[in-house]
C-alpha cells in the first residue's frame, strides 16, 4: 500500500510540476552558462558580457598554440579529463535530442560544441602526443582572481608515447567522434576532420595503455582534482563505441565484443560521469542492440537495463539512495552531476525502447519508455525549483536561486565595471563577502544539497555552491526533451 501510495504521488506531482516548469527557458539558459566558462578570445556575439579575454598566452610554454577551451568549473584551469567529457555529452545531447530544440538554441548548442573541439583538436595535434591540462591548479587555487587578472603559473602538461594516457585520449576520442555526428549536416568538412582525429587519438590510446595520472609528472598536477580514480579501461570502451556509432565501422564493434571482459565491461555498472563511463557506456551500446538486435552486444544491453531497474522503486533490485525530497543522491559533493547524469541515461533509453517497441523486465516490474521518463523528469523537476527548499539550483531560472555561487569570475566585479587589475589576494575580499555575486552566471547549475535536502547558499562550500561544465553537458538534452515533451512521462 505505501508503494501504490508513493507511485500515485509521484505522477500528482510530475503532472503538476510539468504545468509550470519553463524547460524552454532552462534550455536556453543551460547553453548560455557555456560562455561563461570560455576561455581565450571571446566572440563579437559573445552573451555573457561580464566577461573578457583571458589565457591567451596558454600553450607558449611548450610552444604550442593551446588557447581556448572551457574553465572546468569555478577555477580557470582547463583541465582536458572533464572537459573532453563534457562535450562528449554536449554532443550527445545535440545527437540524441537535437530535434527537440529550438533552431536558435540548436545553433548555440554547436557553437558550444565547437568551442570545446577547436580547442580539443590543438591538444593532439602533435603524433602520439597528448597536452592534457593547462595551468598549475596549485596555485591557481591559491588565489581568487578573475580569469582576465589570471596571473598564475600556466603550466602544460603533456604526455608522449610510450608514456600512456588511454583515459584523457580515450575521453578525447569519443568526444571528437560525437561531435563529428552533430556536425554531420552542417559542416561536413568539419566533421571528417573531427571524426579523422578521433581515430587517431584512439589508436594513441589503445596502443599505450595506463591512466593519465600514473605519470608522476602529470599526478602532481592533477591529483586530487581529476586523478583516474576508476581506471582507464572505461574510456577504451567508450571511445570504440562512440567511433562504431560516429563511422559504423564493423572493427569497433569487434573491438566491443573481443574486449569488453578484459577491460571491465560489467564493472562499476551504476556510475556515470567524468571519471567513469560504465552506465553510460552500457546505455551507449545497447542502442544498437535493441534496434539492431546484435546479439554480441547483448552483455551491454544486460547491464543497462541492471543499472536502469535500481532506479526504479517497484523494481526487486531498486536500491539507489534518494533524498527525502526526491534527488538521486551519491556521495562525494557536486550531487547534481549525478542527477543531470542519469537523467539522460533514462531519457535516451526510454527513446530506444520506444523506437524498438521494447521493455525492460526489472523483476517484480515490466518497465516502459514512460516510467523512465517520470524518474527523470522528477529530478529535472527537483532541480528547477520543485524541492523542500522551493529553490532553482539553476542560476538565473525563477526568482529564487543560489545567489553566493563558488566561482571566480562571476564573484568578482567584472573588468567593465572594475577594469584595475584585482591581484590573486586581493580578490579575497569578495569570496568573503556576504553580498551576492555581482555577475549572474546565468544558466549555471550548482553542486546541490546534501542527501538531507539541505543547501546554504555559501560561497565557500564548493562541494554545494560550485557550478561544473559536466553538470550542465547532459543536462541540456534532458531540458531539450522535456521543453518539446513537457507530458511524456
Amino acid at each position: 500500500m505505501k508503494l501504490l501510495c508513493y507511485l500515485l504521488l509521484l505522477l500528482l506531482l510530475t503532472a503538476v510540476a510539468a504545468a509550470y516548469q519553463d524547460y524552454a527557458d532552462a534550455l536556453s539558459k543551460s547553453i548560455l552558462f557555456f560562455e561563461g566558462q570560455r576561455s581565450g578570445y571571446l566572440p563579437p556575439d559573445q552573451r555573457m558580457t561580464w566577461r573578457g579575454d583571458s589565457g591567451l598566452n596558454d600553450g607558449a610554454p611548450a610552444g604550442v598554440d593551446l588557447v581556448g577551451g572551457y574553465y572546468d568549473a569555478g577555477d580557470n584551469v582547463k583541465f582536458n579529463f572533464p572537459m573532453a567529457y563534457t562535450i562528449t555529452m554536449l554532443s550527445w545531447s545535440v545527437v540524441e535530442f537535437g530535434y527537440c530544440m529550438p533552431p536558435a538554441e540548436f545553433r548555440n548548442a554547436l557553437v558550444a560544441i565547437k568551442w570545446g573541439t577547436d580547442y580539443l583538436l590543438r591538444t593532439v595535434s602533435q603524433p602520439n602526443r597528448i597536452f592534457v591540462q593547462v595551468g598549475d591548479p596549485w596555485s591557481d587555487h591559491n588565489c581568487w582572481e578573475r580569469p582576465e587578472d589570471m596571473d598564475t603559473s600556466r603550466t602544460v602538461y603533456t604526455v608522449d608515447a610510450p608514456n600512456p594516457a588511454s583515459d584523457v585520449a580515450g575521453e578525447t576520442a569519443a568526444a571528437l567522434a560525437a561531435a563529428s555526428m552533430a556536425f554531420r549536416s552542417s559542416d561536413p568538412g568539419y566533421s571528417y576532420t573531427l571524426v579523422q582525429t578521433a581515430t587517431r587519438v584512439f589508436q594513441f590510446a589503445d596502443n599505450y595503455r595506463g591512466a593519465y595520472s600514473d605519470n608522476s609528472h602529470i599526478r602532481e598536477g592533477v591529483c586530487p582534482f581529476y586523478c583516474d580514480f576508476d581506471g582507464y579501461q572505461d574510456e577504451l570502451l567508450w571511445g570504440a563505441a562512440w567511433l562504431r556509432r560516429a563511422t559504423n565501422n564493423d572493427a569497433y564493434l569487434n573491438y566491443l565484443h573481443n574486449n569488453g571482459k578484459t577491460l571491465g565491461a560489467d564493472d562499476n555498472i551504476n556510475e556515470f560521469g567524468w571519471d567513469n563511463k560504465h552506465a553510460g557506456l552500457n546505455v551507449l551500446v545497447a542502442k544498437e542492440s535493441l534496434e539492431n538486435n546484435i546479439d554480441t552486444l547483448q552483455t551491454y544491453r544486460a547491464s543497462a537495463e541492471s543499472f536502469l531497474c535500481t532506479l526504479i522503486p517497484e523494481s526487486s533490485s531498486y536500491h539507489i539512495q534518494f533524498t527525502p525530497g526526491g534527488l538521486i543522491y551519491r556521495p562525494g559533493g557536486s550531487n547534481l552531476q549525478h542527477a543531470t547524469s542519469i537523467s539522460f541515461l533514462l531519457v535516451a533509453y526510454a527513446n530506444y525502447l520506444e523506437r524498438s517497441d521494447q521493455r525492460i523486465n526489472c523483476g517484480q516490474a515490466i518497465v516502459g519508455p514512460s516510467r523512465l521518463r517520470q524518474i527523470a523528469q522528477q529530478q529535472v523537476n527537483y532541480i528547477l525549483g520543485q524541492n523542500p527548499k522551493g529553490m532553482s539550483y539553476m542560476v538565473g531560472y525563477s526568482n529564487v536561486y543560489p545567489q553566493h555561487v563558488h566561482h571566480r569570475g562571476s564573484s568578482i566585479p567584472s573588468i567593465h565595471d572594475h577594469p584595475q587589475n584585482i591581484a590573486c589576494k586581493e580578490g579575497s575580499i569578495y569570496f568573503n563577502s556576504s553580498n551576492p555575486n555581482p555577475n549572474a552566471l546565468v544558466g549555471a547549475v550548482v553542486g546541490g544539497p546534501e542527501e538531507d535536502d539541505v543547501y546554504e547558499d555559501d560561497r565557500a562550500d564548493f562541494r554545494k555552491s560550485e557550478p561544473t561544465t559536466y553538470i550542465n553537458a547532459p543536462f541540456v538534452g534532458v531540458l531539450a526533451y522535456f521543453a518539446s515533451y513537457p507530458n511524456a512521462s
